[in-house]
């Protein structure tokens, strides 16, 4: 007697299956949030006015103005629940370019642009970034020292190759869609082939009874009652 699994533990089976398979995606479900710690200026690029209005944005994203961050030479410490705060998220090992700028009154001056990435956080979460006669940064990001301890290792040559390889989930995604598709290539050969050899058999039956029927008119048999 056949068990019959009920349609609600077959969702909950297939709900599991895809946590767990998404879960193998750095990034996926949640980005790595990153906040401010410290900053401090060195210098400002308005001339108009002594209190500057500086800022931070990633490309394509808009800018989250440092409210408090005026004086040059002060270091400001925050605690990363600063109503502006988190600063950006980063998805995966995918790197963002960003920088801080400082928003003058004709235009905007740059204190320094580069690209942000998981694998420059510490273990601890934490990475520092300095700019000589600019400014000196350091940022925030719990989760992104899991996704990028492996890459850290080694010179920048390295971690871009670490950027661009491929993650192992996805590596055996690609080899069980291959998998599924030389299976259904087979089955779908095997059954083309079991039809030909079929429709050769049939054929061959119908060539051997019309055989039969011109072996019987040349010896001149007929049916008789």
């Amino acid at each position: 007697m056949s068990i019959r699994i009920p349609s609600a533990s077959r969702d909950f089976r297939g709900f599991v299956l895809c946590f767990i398979f998404l879960r193998s995606f750095p990034g996926t479900i949640r980005a790595q949030e990153v906040t401010l710690d410290t900053i401090q200026i060195f210098t400002t690029h308005e001339w108009f006015s002594t209190t500057p209005i500086v800022y931070f944005q990633c490309k394509r994203e808009n800018k989250t103005v440092l409210p408090d961050v005026k004086i040059t030479n002060v270091s400001y410490s925050f605690k990363g629940q600063e109503s502006w705060q988190p600063l950006t998220g980063l998805n995966g090992t995918k790197c963002k370019r960003c920088g801080i700028y400082e928003d003058d009154t004709f235009k905007y001056d740059t204190f320094d642009e580069w690209e942000l990435c998981p694998s420059d956080f510490t273990a601890e979460g934490r990475y520092t970034h300095v700019k000589d006669k600019e400014f000196n940064a350091t940022f925030l990001c719990h989760g992104c020292s899991q996704l990028g301890s492996g890459l850290k290792e080694g010179d920048g040559s390295d971690k871009e190759e670490g950027r661009r390889g491929m993650h192992p989930a996805i590596i055996v995604l690609i080899v069980l869609l291959v998998l599924g598709v030389v299976t259904v290539g087979l089955v779908v050969g095997y059954k083309y082939w079991r039809k030909k050899k079929r429709q050769q058999e049939q054929a061959r039956f119908l060539k051997l009874f019309e055989d039969g029927d011109e072996i019987e008119d040349e010896l001149g048999l007929e049916n008789t009652l």
